[in-house]
């Protein structure tokens, strides 16, 4: 077992099982999978997750898998550990680890965790703090620390709107420095979004939460229009 996922383990069955410890899982469908600005496959994504959380820690695994005939579309399946610092008022501070991995559509190495760009892993550490509820902005620094030579960093503030019937949400995300990983020879801006959602009703218990994004990465001078539906128990 690699000491990423050695670390996972020891956080996993070192947190108390309380009455604040729960599992929680679900699901997007979105139309279009972009991540920080970039497009990654073009086409219909599914994305499930699972996490288990207990008081201000969280571990857990995300993926996303292309809904495409051809195969084109990228596939991810991450595992993540963060934890957040309750400061009071709605405030936070978080800090977490998250291990990306692309499997190839042949069948990547699960377990090459080579550096350099030659594995199939790419770990990045996360900062993030969120203001409280007078001026609820999220500050977040992400950087890659392991098979990414250019050590990129990325840098995203986003920002709730109050809206009649539906909620909003800016985001501004910029990468600090060179990065092949991005696509970027200097200090860029590549992620602008506008988000809106809201949950259709179903039934009297039961809703889908809907949502749409309008993204535009100036820097690649790409824009996209991003549906989503979310699937919770």
């Amino acid at each position: 077992m690699t000491r990423f996922l050695f670390l996972i383990v020891i956080l996993a069955f070192g947190t108390p099982l309380g009455t604040l410890a729960q599992w929680s899982l679900g699901a997007d469908v979105v139309s279009r999978y972009i991540w920080r600005g970039i497009d990654f496959g073009e086409s219909l994504s599914l994305q499930p997750a699972l996490a288990y959380s207990a008081g201000g820690f969280e571990i857990g695994t995300w993926a996303s898998y292309s809904v495409s005939a051809d195969g084109a579309g990228a596939n991810e399946h991450d595992l993540y550990a963060a934890y957040s610092f309750d400061l009071g008022n709605q405030s936070s501070v978080t800090l977490g680890v998250t291990d990306y991995y692309f499997p190839a559509p042949e069948g990547a190495d699960w377990s090459n965790y080579e550096g350099d760009g030659d594995g199939a892993h790419w770990i990045e550490l996360m900062a993030g703090v969120t203001g409280p509820a007078g001026f609820p902005i999220s500050l977040t620094g992400l950087m890659m620390v392991h098979n990414d030579p250019d050590g990129s960093l990325y840098v995203e503030a986003s920002y709730p709107v109050s809206a009649p019937g539906v909620d909003l949400g800016l985001t501004l995300g910029l990468v600090a420095n060179e990065s092949a990983f991005y696509g970027v020879a200097t200090a860029s801006v590549i992620n602008l979004g506008l988000s809106a959602a809201k949950e259709l009703r179903v039934t009297d218990s039961f809703a889908l939460p809907l949502s749409v994004s309008y993204i535009v990465n100036p820097t690649h001078e790409r824009s996209y229009l991003v549906f989503g539906i979310s699937i919770t128990p």
